[in-house]
């Protein structure tokens, strides 16, 4: 989750963050622009092309796509593994990335990928794509879970129904806002508009407004809240789903759910 945070601040903060603290290699930040065309333009769709095993020719910048593909397949030994992560559209980007890998059946580099691990990340596809998606991750071994904090609003986006059809796979690890994790197939109120957990969600929306105030004192000094984010839960009284989706809560979670969670689904 901390990589995920980290991404949304500029290459010097990145750079810094990624050196002085994690002591690790910084091998460097992208800015590919926004979504605006959807989730798979985002990455690089290619516009009369789709997605052709290389970019075409007369596109002038490489996209997304083909730029982390390249720099994976330079840095990775043999031996080596690498994770996929993400928050908000970045969660849906890593679940896309490694699709589009197994599109092009790119064996080499699905073989080295360990793990994908997404916050707070809406749903990409319909069943068929799921059921395409889950066959290939089981046929590499690959982990992927999908993390969903309380009420937030985005993992239940776009809607899952009959007119929509979009849905979520992979391993759903729930977290309330009291970040007790759990494994659940879906996470409640899956489409976010029921009116049976209206109540709860202004209830739950008035203890994590509580909860900002006092976190520093309970939980230690690293988990204070800033005044924007308190602003954000007090406008989440009026739409619980919206401070719900903040990075703060998922690093949170990560740093005080139980670990137990994850070894449970591997026993």
């Amino acid at each position: 989750m901390m990589a995920a945070k980290v991404s949304y601040e500029n290459k010097a903060y990145i750079e810094s963050t990624v050196k002085e603290y994690w002591k690790m290699d910084f091998l460097g930040s992208y800015d590919f622009g926004t979504a605006h065309g959807g989730f798979m333009k985002a990455l690089g769709l290619q516009k009369n092309h789709g997605w052709p095993r290389e970019q075409a020719a007369d596109k002038k910048q490489e996209v997304a796509f083909y730029v982390i593909r390249k720099k994976l397949k330079q840095l990775l030994q043999k031996n080596a593994k690498f994770i996929i992560t993400g928050h908000s559209l970045g969660g849906a980007l890593a679940i896309l990335f490694a699709a589009i890998l197994a599109f092009h059946q790119e064996t080499w580099l699905l073989e080295r990928l360990e793990g994908i691990y997404t916050f707070g990340q809406p749903r990409v596809g319909d069943e068929n794509f799921g059921e395409f998606l889950k066959e290939e991750l089981r046929k590499y071994n690959i982990d992927y879970y999908r993390l969903v904090y309380c009420f937030d609003m985005v993992p239940r986006l776009p809607l899952d129904d009959s007119t929509f059809l979009f849905k979520h796979f992979g391993t759903c690890v729930y977290y309330n806002s009291f970040y007790q994790g759990k494994i659940l197939a879906e996470e409640p109120d899956k489409n976010y508009f029921s009116l049976r957990w209206l109540i709860p969600k202004i209830i739950n929306a008035i203890w994590e407004l509580i909860r900002s105030f006092i976190i520093s004192y309970t939980r230690g000094a690293d988990y204070e809240e800033g005044g924007l984010l308190r602003l954000l839960r007090v406008i989440g009284l009026l739409t619980a789903g919206l401070p719900a989706h903040c990075p703060q809560d998922y690093f949170d979670a990560t740093r005080l759910g139980p670990l137990e969670v994850y070894l449970s689904e591997l026993t």
